[in-house]
């Protein structure tokens, strides 16, 4: 089944040509299943960009999948057109009645600055806590699964001494979770952050366990059954060359910054990286969503509700 998105929005031509079924929401309507209705909740600054690497992912599950855009009600973006903004997404505050199956919230180039000085974090504690009343299932990436462990564990997030940055290896360690259906012992994930979660301040609040974590940059997935969410700290759905935009970018500004690590072939930024991350990038999203298809309630109504 494929994904419905707007037929102008620029996923759509995208997706499209990659051979990523997508539907437009007319073909959509004609439809007679009960698709499931994630949101994602936009942060980064690239807007288009990310629109089309979730969209790819979460596109490729065999279900229909009605995404819907979201941003923050007061913040205005610098890096998006007005007018694709105007189009495709809807404040918070205008989505806060309905109920969504799934909602990703992404990461954000903020991490230096405290929880609470973050202009729009007095409205994101209000989305975080509106996900235990209107959403199934959370997903909170990098930046924003960072904000969603302090905001219902208390757990901080902490400076590096220098960026981790690159394709690091990470290991398995729960090979019996759904969420990690068919991933293997070891495999790689890219990581472009100044800051980290400490794996022992995770042990040590109940209820979390990390799913994913490496010997070098530390833990990345970790799931809050309590919450229905789960929170990773790198970004399996970078696209081939995001890593190497970021770095040419601050190459270019004169900016202090390593070259990403296993990310070049022989690290040599003269040629073209190599992906080593998508399947399992795929099956991580995938294996989501068919999470959230076993035990999402049918009528979207009784989504939040406490199982009586």
């Amino acid at each position: 089944m494929p994904i419905t998105l707007p037929k102008d929005l620029p996923a759509f031509d995208v997706l499209k040509s990659e051979g990523v079924m997508v539907m437009s929401e007319a073909q959509a309507a004609r439809q007679d299943i009960r698709p499931l209705h994630i949101g994602l909740l936009n942060l980064m600054p690239k807007k288009i960009q990310t629109e089309n690497q979730f969209a790819r992912l979460i596109g490729a599950t065999p279900l229909q999948i009605n995404l819907h855009l979201i941003r923050m009600s007061e913040h205005k973006t610098r890096n998006t057109a007005a007018e694709h903004m105007a189009e495709f997404y809807r404040p918070f505050q205008a989505v806060k009645q309905e109920k969504f199956d799934g909602l990703i919230i992404t990461g954000a180039p903020i991490e230096h600055l405290p929880f609470e000085e973050v202009t729009y974090w007095d409205e994101l504690r209000e989305v975080m806590d509106w996900t235990q009343t209107n959403v199934h299932s959370t997903f909170g990436v990098c930046w924003g699964g960072m904000a969603m462990i302090n905001h219902f564990h208390g757990i901080d997030k902490h400076m590096l001494d220098h960026k981790a940055f690159g394709c690091f290896r990470h290991d398995n360690l729960a090979p019996s979770s759904p969420f990690l259906r068919g991933f293997s012992d070891d495999f790689v994930i890219p990581v472009s952050r100044w800051t980290e979660m400490r794996q022992d301040e995770i042990d040590a609040a109940p209820g979390l366990q990390t799913l994913l974590g490496s010997d070098e940059v530390g833990p990345c997935l970790v799931e809050d059954p309590a919450h229905r969410s789960l929170y990773i700290f790198n970004h399996f759905e970078y696209d081939n060359h995001t890593l190497k935009e970021e770095y040419d970018r601050d190459v270019a500004a004169g900016n202090a910054i390593n070259v990403p690590r296993n990310y070049y072939p022989d690290d040599d930024p003269s040629k073209p990286p190599l992906n080593r991350w998508r399947s399992h990038a795929h099956l991580l999203y995938g294996n989501w969503i068919n999470e959230i298809y076993q035990t999402t309630p049918f009528e979207r109504s009784r989504i939040g509700e406490t199982p009586g």
